[in-house]
């Protein structure tokens, strides 16, 4: 008996979604194609393998008993044509990432040049969002990844998120606040100066609402800077106080250019997040990508 492999391939379909309809759909084709098909192998098979209903199909005994072999012969399959496909996509694949402001300075680009390191080949698209612009670009599939501070709403099914790193705000000031860190502020003094800050509709403004919004107090900065970036060199500057991630602040503390202030509450540490989509599947790239910034995570 020859019966051609399409055949088994159609059969794994159809037993796997349970419907010819979808079946022709993940095939590519149509459905009296795939009818067809079915019916040619019980008929070389010389049995039944479908029970058919207005529900869709189900697997007869004898079905049952093919699909145990047949689904490991495709899996086997289909697991070889990765590994091929996922040699040559790591050699000239491409991937695409949504990330914010904090998460690339504290995570992502000591992970894209370890990343690069390892395979060359493959070509980054980073786009530069707030938390949730990456969040949204991700779920509009303008992008594969988003890397992310959070807490962040707009994470819900199917996204998921999988935290990678934590990360602490600091409050920083320039020299001409220097007499503000003999003590403790707190956050009732802090709202009474000048505050730069990112604006709403960002996960910071978000956060630090939140945080006033416990001392009832109310978060209205001075000036509301776009990106997290722009907030030091306004501090620099004596424009006012703000709140930036500790890997963004680190530099300019060391260089003395700013000074850290104390608040009699901690701060509480924030995530560097790892989003995906999960009714997407990712490129062999974007895999990688995420496998490489899990071990990053757990190196700490």
């Amino acid at each position: 008996m020859s019966i051609p492999y399409d055949y088994y391939r159609i059969f794994y379909y159809v037993a796997r979604y349970q419907s010819l309809t979808r079946a022709a759909h993940a095939l590519q084709s149509n459905q009296p194609n795939v009818t067809r098909t079915i019916n040619a192998l019980e008929r070389e098979l010389g049995c039944r393998l479908f029970q058919r209903s207005h529900r869709g199909v189900t697997l007869t005994p004898e079905g049952e008993k093919l699909f145990a072999h047949v689904q490991i012969m495709q899996e086997q399959l289909q697991a070889a044509e990765y590994e091929l496909a996922g040699s040559r996509s790591l050699q000239s694949g491409s991937v695409s990432i949504g990330a914010s402001e904090t998460a690339l300075h504290g995570l992502l680009l000591p992970v894209l040049r370890r990343f690069r390191q390892q395979h060359p080949g493959v070509r980054f698209q980073i786009t530069n969002h707030s938390s949730p612009q990456a969040v949204a670009a991700l779920r509009a599939g303008l992008v594969e990844l988003a890397v992310v501070c959070t807490p962040c709403d707009e994470i819900s099914k199917p996204l998921a998120e999988i935290p990678l790193r934590p990360t602490q705000d600091v409050l920083v000031a320039g020299p001409e606040y220097a007499d503000l860190a003999a003590r403790p502020l707190t956050l009732q003094e802090v709202a009474d100066l000048p505050l730069v800050c990112l604006g709403p509709g960002s996960s910071t403004y978000t956060f630090f609402g939140q945080l006033f919004a416990q001392q009832g107090l109310t978060l209205s900065p001075d000036i509301q800077a776009a990106t997290a970036d722009q907030i030091l060199p306004m501090v620099r500057y004596g424009l006012g106080l703000g709140f930036v991630p500790m890997e963004l602040a680190r530099g300019p503390l060391e260089k003395g250019e700013v000074i850290q202030l104390s608040l009699d509450q901690p701060i509480p540490a924030r995530w560097i997040s790892l989003v995906k989509d999960k009714s997407r599947p990712l490129s062999v790239a974007a895999l990688e990508l995420e496998k490489t910034l899990r071990a990053a995570a757990r190196e700490g």
